[in-house]
């Protein structure tokens, strides 16, 4: 290949960058980017940034001398507008195009919004512009915080705004935060958090609309009540960010498909991060974004599915002080043992808890709250027991 495009200066796509020249490409590198900044870390923005603990230079993911030995030419602040498979091209929304031999697809995912909140006062967390702008408001002085969703980046926000002195209130329409990832017991013990910390958690119910002319004053919900707010931060979930493909041969079905190799329906085109659908499934991980590319990448210049990414699925998250971290996969009917620690009156007691759940007598997920060495030992035998079946399964 003489020439391999990047689509998206993202965490994702910064490491396939790294990636490409570490497995020896050395042809024309070109990395196209939608925001006009450098590629940053996004897990701080609703965490040290927003609170004002960490400035931008802490965000920064590569610094001029890691650049410069990439080689690479960056255009940032452009879109890419369409990917022409037959000519070789990305089309870039200024009018300009890019003539390549091998894509990777790391454009990640733009934030779910709500109808009407154009109004002042609600705000979105996905990117460094929309950090900047939370961060800006929620200086000005105490306020009423509406945080719309109770998902991972809700709730760090939610956190983040508590411990700055607001008045917070987390809405969510399910009847308990995180189920689906945690499991509804699992998932109760950790929304006493907010409980913990003097958050108001209201569940069970979505919201009906925004109040305000042109400022945010409130939220209604579909049980008919309605919440005071002069700040709201809508935390619904993510978008993949694959219009720009709509009409090239990739297939397109909440992200882009790809096989277990990161690599689509077009052998010369893989795809990485929040915007990739790995073996149809989607993973909006930091540690998806970091390990997917040595894969994708070794599959792209090898112009096949030489190796698969098998990985068992990691995430951390830190709210109230208390850091979660969760791998593997929890199904209904699994059963939750707390093998270390315990719990008091429903929420992580001092010093927090590992949990175990169980299938068939083994092991297929581990939670822990503020027990992180036993949790990287049993997240070790998780990846040893998957790697064991994949083995057995290539075998038979």
């Amino acid at each position: 290949m003489r020439t391999v495009t990047i689509v998206g200066a993202s965490l994702s796509g910064l490491y396939a960058a790294r990636e490409l020249r570490a497995q020896g490409y050395d042809g024309r590198l070109v990395i196209v980017g939608d925001e006009p900044h450098d590629p940053y870390d996004r897990p701080p923005l609703s965490k040290d940034f927003l609170t004002g603990r960490a400035d931008e230079t802490h965000l920064a993911l590569t610094d001029a001398e890691e650049s410069a030995e990439l080689g690479a030419e960056w255009i940032l602040g452009v879109r890419a507008r369409a990917l022409d498979t037959r000519g070789r091209t990305v089309l870039l929304d200024d009018g300009r195009t890019v003539s390549t031999d091998g894509v990777v697809i790391a454009t990640g995912a733009s934030a779910r919004r709500l109808p009407g909140d154009s109004l002042a006062g609600v705000h979105t967390l996905r990117t460094l512009d929309d950090a900047r702008a939370l961060r800006e408001e929620l200086t000005r002085g105490p306020c009423r915080v509406v945080v719309i969703g109770g998902g991972f980046i809700g709730a760090e926000t939610a956190s983040s705004c508590s411990s700055l002195g607001h008045s917070v209130t987390v809405v969510e329409a399910a009847p308990l935060p995180l189920v689906p990832q945690l499991g509804a017991e699992m998932a109760a013990v950790c929304s006493a958090l907010h409980r913990r910390a003097g958050v108001e958690l209201v569940t069970g119910t979505g919201v009906a609309g925004l109040r305000g002319t042109a400022k945010v004053t409130g939220v209604d919900l579909t049980d008919g009540r309605s919440l005071p707010a002069d700040v709201v931060i809508v935390g619904i979930g993510a978008v993949p960010n694959t219009a720009w493909l709509v009409g090239s041969p990739l297939a397109l079905r909440d992200g882009v498909l790809c096989d277990d190799g990161c690599v689509t329906a077009l052998p010369q085109v893989v795809a990485v991060g929040d915007v990739a659908g790995v073996g149809g499934r989607r993973a909006e991980h930091w540690t998806s974004a970091t390990q997917q590319p040595r894969v994708a990448v070794t599959n792209l210049l090898a112009g096949r599915t030489a190796e698969t990414a098998v990985a068992v699925p990691y995430f951390w998250s830190d709210q109230y002080g208390a850091r979660i971290q969760f791998a593997g996969r929890c199904r209904d009917g699994d059963t939750v043992r707390i093998t270390e620690g315990e719990l008091c009156d429903g929420a992580p007691a001092e010093g927090g808890f590992l949990a175990r759940y169980e299938r068939d007598g083994r092991t297929t997920a581990v939670l822990a709250v503020d027990r992180p060495r036993p949790f990287m030992r049993a997240r070790r035998e998780l990846a040893r027991d998957a790697g064991e079946g994949q083995t057995q399964s290539l075998l038979r």
